[in-house]
């Protein structure tokens, strides 16, 4: 195994808190398995699940190999476990890590890292996998969109957002979103949203029917949680299904159960960090096989909000906390 400096700047917190708790030191630079690669990190993406982890909100799944934050990462590989095998130092590759991406390398399955196209840019890679394995797994795998069908997606102007109403677009469906910005609403359009829901205004319950002519949508793909519940289910067409990805606003919400019964109406969940490994490798395929010519093609595109240096995670950190950011904010090593 090819060896390289001993240490490594890494993002650490001693305590769960705000932006404040973390603090940039040296550690270790961590040995890769026998089927793992270290990576030079040369940008990471932050996550919401980030900032859960960082106030303590968010459990580590078993197995978990690293406590630190950073899930999504572009970077070259430095070195190489005994039974790799077609990979090598100083390639370039992205994908996703199970923790420790804010630092300046971390430990990569080699089953989940994606050669860089040619031209890309180490920020463009970074901002690409979650949000792109969430909109597809989501939207295709679990609610089986197809042309001609139409999906809402809340906070269309997030990283997956913008993601799924690509992907949307691209398999000819109809993307409804909602965002909290008439600058957001814009935005979207352009990415080819069909209309948008200004949330700080509009009830999406009610402007949906008006929008779809009373037909409702056949999937919601939503990261409120709990809060919008009955009225997610109450703009989904007979047999719709909504999907859980994220809990912004709430763990709980009340279900009317007959409402659910009489409309045939389903209810699916997704986390991408919790899967096994060999659940995580194919989704990592089928995103190499889907999405990554279309990238490669600039039919879809990772959207960059802002970058920051690594010792600025902090601002980071309250950049997304804001709520004002449009697509992807990545650290740059």
């Amino acid at each position: 195994m090819r060896t390289t400096d001993a240490v490594m700047r890494a993002v650490t917190q001693d305590r769960p808190g705000g932006p404040e708790v973390f603090r940039l030191c040296e550690l270790p630079r961590p040995v890769p398995g026998p089927r793992q690669l270290r990576v030079r990190v040369r940008a990471a993406a932050l996550n919401r699940g980030d900032i859960l982890q960082r106030s303590g909100a968010y459990p580590l799944p078993p197995g978990v190999a690293s406590p630190l934050i950073g899930v999504e990462v572009a970077g070259e590989v430095e070195a190489c476990g005994a039974e790799v095998h077609g990979f090598e130092p100083g390639q370039r590759v992205f994908g996703l890590v199970d923790g420790g991406g804010y630092a300046d390398a971390c430990l990569m399955e080699a089953g989940m890292a994606i050669p860089m196209p040619a031209g890309w840019r180490f920020v463009e890679a970074a901002a690409t996998p979650e949000a792109f394995f969430t909109a597809h797994e989501a939207l295709l795998e679990l609610g089986g969109l197809r042309a001609g069908q139409a999906v809402l997606i809340h906070a269309g102007g997030s990283g997956v957002g913008t993601a799924c109403i690509q992907v949307a677009r691209a398999v000819g469906a109809r993307g409804f979103f909602t965002v909290s910005t008439e600058e957001k609403r814009r935005r979207c359009l352009a990415l080819g949203g069909e209309a948008g829901v200004l949330r700080t205004e509009q009830d999406f319950a009610r402007e949906l029917p008006v929008l779809t002519g009373g037909a409702g949508v056949d999937l919601v793909a939503d990261f409120v949680g709990g809060a919008a519940l009955a009225r997610n289910l109450s703009v989904l067409k007979f047999g719709g299904c909504l999907l859980l990805l994220g809990v912004l606003d709430g763990m709980e919400g009340a279900l009317d159960v007959r409402q659910a019964i009489l409309r045939r109406l389903q209810l699916r969940g997704m986390s991408l960090r919790p899967l096994p490994l060999e659940e995580k490798v194919a989704v990592t395929r089928r995103f190499r096989e889907r999405w990554l010519p279309e990238l490669e093609a600039g039919r879809v595109r990772p959207i960059i909000d802002s970058t920051f240096p690594l010792e600025r995670v902090a601002d980071a950190h309250r950049r997304m906390e804001s709520n004002a950011s449009f697509g992807k904010i990545v650290l740059e090593l």
